[in-house]
């Protein structure tokens, strides 16, 4: 018994030592930069809608539609997809391991499993928009909550997602005020004002997003109230509700704005992130 113990050990520390090889690194910064351009195309997309220029969807597949009609697109969205795909895999091995400056806890390695399982989407979503098979997923996800509304308990099922969503979003928004994200900084490494500079860009774009996400589940509830899927959507549905209201045009703006700051900030983090 002890032996075994020993040799699971072992095998624990080979594999976290993996996972902290430069190639490991270099993967989770790779697609710390992709995420963060991802979100700077949104922001722009959401600024030419706020305009009355945008034709694209503000939201993921926008913007990875909007690199693919880029001198040399293809490349691009190969580079972010791989980006995407280290991300993942980055975050795979946080859920098995522990989160740099959160330790081993189970609800940290919860949240680094579930975003490995999102970018693994995006991942899979940036290879369908290079193959030309992708769908609208603002229609995508309509239908889905449609279909799930059907069954026996589905429209509680639909509200349930939508307050996990909204509650999501209010924990971007605390993270942003309270300026969490900073422990996983290598602080160290940056001049004061460097710093100072990363941790307003953080705090905007975080709270920015969060808030966005915030009114994403706020729809989502709200089709499942009203048994309206045509509500329910994600980003791109958020963000087209909010030129929609009174004085629209600004709040969407101040929105794209924000998501261009986390974009930026996103940059920043490839570069000083712990990993």
């Amino acid at each position: 018994m002890p032996s075994l113990s020993l040799s699971t050990s072992r095998a624990k520390y080979h594999a976290r030592r993996a996972s902290d090889s430069p190639v490991a690194r270099a993967l989770a910064r790779a697609g710390l930069t992709a995420r963060g351009v991802i979100w700077i195309l949104i922001g722009i997309i959401a600024v030419m809608i706020a305009v009355g220029a945008g034709r694209h969807q503000a939201d993921q597949q926008g913007a990875l539609q909007i690199l693919a009609r880029q001198p040399f697109g293809s490349l691009l969205l190969w580079l972010m997809g791989i980006g995407f795909i280290g991300y993942a895999l980055w975050r795979l091995s946080e859920a098995a391991f522990g989160v740099t400056g959160e330790g081993n806890g189970a609800g940290a390695r919860l949240k680094s499993l579930a975003r490995a399982i999102v970018y693994g989407f995006f991942a899979y979503l940036t290879f369908q928009v290079l193959s030309g098979t992708a769908k609208n997923q603002t229609h995508h996800q309509q239908d889905l909550s449609a279909s799930v509304m059907k069954h026996t308990g589905g429209v509680f099922l639909v509200g349930l997602a939508g307050v996990i969503i909204v509650i999501v979003g209010a924990a971007l928004i605390i993270e942003g005020w309270k300026r969490k994200f900073m422990k996983f900084l290598n602080t160290g490494q940056m001049s004061p004002q460097t710093r100072r500079a990363v941790q307003r860009l953080g705090q905007i774009g975080t709270i920015a997003r969060g808030a966005v996400f915030a009114l994403t589940g706020i729809l989502v509830i709200d089709a499942a109230a009203t048994h309206n899927a045509a509500k329910a959507g994600g980003l791109d549905k958020a963000l087209l509700t909010l030129r929609g209201q009174a004085f629209g045009e600004i709040l969407l703006l101040l929105a794209a704005i924000g998501l261009i700051i986390f974009g930026v900030y996103g940059l920043a983090e490839a570069r000083w992130r712990k990993v």
